[in-house]
């Protein structure tokens, strides 16, 4: 199948299916979502199967008039980069479903509304990455708030209600951001040869240092805010505390990458020229994520909350590689995206199961799973390593390619950033030793290991984390045409190897 409009439509149609099953019979409910979350996943793996990986123009590219008189149309292409990241998006979403089973009970609505909003969301999570219009992307970017929100405010559990309101208030202001920067982009197309939001013409106006810098500054904070980058974080540590451990994974693993995504899609695209001049800025930013996020989640206690401050290091990797402006720093910051959403996937699927199972998501509360649990500890164990980048796991091609791509350009920055990587050896060590290992603590004598459905759950998100870890070619051959494409387009090369690197 090579349309994307038809990929988006299949999970509309599978939630149709899903309000149509009935309201007592909470298993077909499940059964038909999971079904439709795999159908997608399929039907995007035989889209990336006939993607051109060598062809650096827009692929699948589809255009349909939607308001002709504002020069708006539902248009809709994929680059090697968009292709890795709906690819990541189709294939976690049934593994979210299988894994949280039964994340519905106790929410404050109906099974079948929780799996009508993952299929909603799971349909703007490719359009997002698919789209070609700029008012169609911010319309999908605003309107995928409303399935998380009631994610988060309905499903979620603690102080559910504020960290969704907090999550929609933070996300609808730099929201407001953007769609000045875009209604501004949109009255200057008109004087200059006609009204449009098309990516690729948008690109194309002539506008002054100062009016590209303020349009740029619209686009980014928005970003900055979705990513999270310091210190537009803030709201990311409640809203997965609060929410499922799936609706977490769509959220950390998914839709944060559009954030980091746009970035590479609009702002770099649209603004080149503001995104040098922002540039030491952003990787100022980018580094006091790094370090930042990771001393706050070596004093996490709750399990949530140190993988949440977890991402924002993570994530301050992913815009420093975006703004080295190198083909290597570019590719390792969108393969990263890709691996974090496993390996953040794996943390908060594994950590939801050991919270659900001991009532508790404190880290002291964990002692000595390993001899009780052996298979979930495992798992764990494995989903830190990733996060860590240990060699050997798919992170630390990513984090590898980052680094090195920083280090041609920025090597000051590269140099403090890599001090984070010794932090996360603290981050994650340390709850691994205190929840894995040690005596049992009381509480914990009789916990059960992983079901079947679990491990059939949490097996691919392993597999994947180890394969791309030893082989991440299959994903790189396809990502590094798209990078070195955007690259060129900004109007920079490689810095040239020193006689000492020849």
């Amino acid at each position: 199948m090579n349309s994307l409009t038809l990929l988006m439509l299949l999970p509309i149609i599978g939630s149709i299916a899903v309000a149509a099953t009935p309201k007592a019979n909470e298993t077909l409910t499940k059964q038909v979502a999971l079904a439709t979350t795999v159908v997608v996943a399929v039907a995007t793996i035989a889209m990336a199967v006939n993607f051109e990986r060598d062809n650096v123009d827009l692929q699948f590219v589809e255009k349909y008039s939607w308001i002709p008189s504002f020069g708006i149309n539902f248009a809709l292409g994929i680059d090697g980069m968009a292709l890795v990241l709906i690819l990541m998006s189709t294939v976690l979403a049934p593994i979210v479903v299988l894994a949280g089973w039964n994340e519905a009970h106790g929410g404050r609505w109906s099974v079948k509304v929780f799996y009508v909003l993952i299929l909603v969301l799971e349909t703007m999570m490719i359009g997002v990455f698919a789209a070609t219009d700029v008012f169609l992307f911010y319309v999908i970017f605003e309107a995928m708030l409303i399935p998380v929100y009631f994610l988060i405010g309905g499903y979620g559990t603690g102080q559910r209600s504020a960290a969704a309101v907090k999550f929609l208030i933070y996300s609808l202001f730099g929201g407001l951001l953007m769609l000045a920067s875009i209604i501004a982009l949109h009255v200057m197309s008109g004087n200059q040869g006609g009204h449009t939001f098309d990516l690729a013409a948008l690109s194309q106006l002539q506008m002054s240092s100062t009016t590209q810098n303020f349009l740029f500054l619209g686009f980014f904070i928005a970003f900055a805010i979705k990513a999270p980058l310091w210190p537009l974080h803030t709201w990311l540590p409640d809203a997965a505390e609060s929410a499922t451990p799936g609706t977490s994974v769509l959220l950390l693993g998914v839709l944060d990458k559009v954030g980091t995504f746009g970035m590479i899609r609009y702002c770099l695209t649209l603004f080149p020229d503001a995104s040098k001049t922002f540039t030491p800025m952003i990787l100022v930013l980018a580094v006091i994520s790094i370090v930042y996020g990771a001393f706050l989640a070596i004093g996490q206690r709750d399990l949530k909350r140190l993988i949440a401050f977890t991402s924002i290091s993570h994530f301050g990797f992913i815009t420093m590689g975006i703004f080295a402006m190198t083909s290597q720093g570019h590719s390792g910051a969108v393969l990263y995206m890709f691996n974090h959403g496993f390996s953040t996937a794996a943390l908060f699927l594994v950590g939801g199961w050991m919270i659900s199972r001991r009532g508790s998501s404190t880290i002291a509360d964990f002692g000595g799973l390993q001899r009780v649990t052996p298979v979930m500890a495992w798992s764990f164990f494995l989903a830190g390593m990733s996060s860590l980048a240990l060699p050997g796991m798919s992170s630390f091609v990513s984090e590898f390619l980052v680094l090195v791509g920083t280090f041609t350009r920025y090597p000051v920055h590269a140099v403090i950033a890599t001090f984070g990587i010794v932090l996360a050896a603290l981050y994650i060590l340390i709850p691994v030793q205190k929840a894995l290992h040690g005596p049992t603590t009381p509480g914990n004598e009789n916990l059960s290991d992983l079901n079947l459905r679990e491990k059939i759950a949490i097996a691919p998100v392993i597999a994947i984390i180890i394969a791309l870890g030893f082989y991440p070619a299959p994903l790189l051959k396809v990502i590094n045409p798209a990078s070195a494409h955007v690259i060129a387009q900004m109007g920079f090369t490689d810095p040239a190897p020193t006689n000492g690197d020849k």
